[in-house]
């Protein structure tokens, strides 16, 4: 449904946004995209969307040329930004309605989707209020639901979770999974490598613009190193401990502010609990853990530890071509 080939987007003074990106989305599928802001994701979303022309390569959106037919394809897609709606005097079900009468359903058929959008993610108690009122949670699945509600083929969510509470967030999650079910190919940006492991078909890990790493969570997992992490955490980013030497590791420790994150086999865990223990005894350490490897330590491993990926607010890297000051004129949903 959508595939992109050796896609290229260069900015002014020579920036790849997007440096050779091949990836394809079927049908029924949800396709996470993860990776730092700056990698690129956003970007890619906007050449899709035909909202910023590649520098070279191929889009196609079921096997239509965002480029050569950009009012085609934009009927074709649906897009939910990375900023919030520009809900001021309206509200969440004027908001669904009007984008669902935009995108070609008729009057009747639009109340009565809009009301199912807004019972499933239980939005029942701020449907009338109006946009300035509505927290930003509220405002990020009203968001959702403009893109939902009459959705196009091929279906792009540029971190649709951002802000919304535990409870909410689930059903949010449910309601991505029913675009797939329903036949949609689903495109999702994100930064929360757990909801990414737990909650889409396959994974593409991108970084600097380019292609790290793809496939299912299995998959990625099976190239971590170790088949353990130990987790500990200091009091200050200074005050973490050194390795000692008789702790064999499966490679080299990943640090992240006060955290230190060391692969090691299962051979090793009786060694690295007795060192942690110490430490924590000593009051050198605040906490530690001894977990299985999971996709974090995967994507750790390829972008670098420099940043907690499971955190809304992690570290800009590179071009600011996720926060969409590079690009102009994003519309609120295409």
């Amino acid at each position: 449904m959508l595939i992109t080939e050796d896609l290229v987007k260069c900015y002014r003074g020579g920036t790849r946004a997007n440096d050779g990106i091949s990836l394809h989305v079927k049908a029924g599928e949800v396709v996470g995209l993860l990776g730092h802001n700056g990698a690129g994701k956003t970007t890619l979303i906007n050449q899709v969307a035909g909202l910023a022309l590649p520098t070279s390569g191929t889009i196609r959106v079921d096997g239509c040329d965002p480029v050569a037919e950009p009012a085609r394809v934009r009927r074709m897609v649906s897009v939910m930004p990375q900023a919030h709606a520009p809900l001021a005097g309206v509200t969440p079900q004027q908001a669904i309605r009007t984008m669902a009468r935009i995108r070609g359903m008729s009057k009747q058929t639009a109340v009565v989707r809009t009301r199912e959008i807004i019972d499933a993610l239980d939005l029942g108690e701020w449907a009338d209020t109006s946009g300035e009122r509505l927290s930003g949670g509220v405002r990020r699945l009203t968001a959702f639901g403009m893109a939902a509600a009459e959705p196009g083929r091929v279906v792009m969510l540029d971190e649709p979770t951002n802000d919304v509470d535990p409870v909410r967030r689930r059903l949010l999650w449910e309601q991505i999974r029913a675009l797939a079910n329903r036949g949609c190919a689903v495109l999702l940006v994100t930064h929360n490598v757990i909801e990414a492991e737990r909650s889409v078909d396959r994974i593409v890990v991108m970084d600097a613009g380019k292609v790290l790493a793809e496939g299912t969570a299995a998959q990625l997992r099976s190239r971590a190193v170790g088949e353990l992490r130990l987790e500990l955490t200091a009091a200050t980013a200074d005050s973490l401990p050194e390795l000692p030497a008789h702790l064999h590791t499966a490679g080299p420790p990943l640090r992240s502010s006060r955290r230190i994150v060391v692969p090691i086999g299962s051979d090793a865990a009786s060694v690295a609990l007795a060192w942690a223990q110490q430490l924590r005894a000593a009051g050198d350490i605040d906490e530690f853990a001894l977990l299985p490897v999971g996709l974090e330590d995967v994507y750790l491993q390829l972008v670098g530890g420099d940043t907690d990926p499971g955190s809304s607010t992690d570290t800009h890297r590179g071009a600011d071509t996720d926060t969409g000051k590079e690009e102009q004129g994003e519309p609120l949903v295409s």
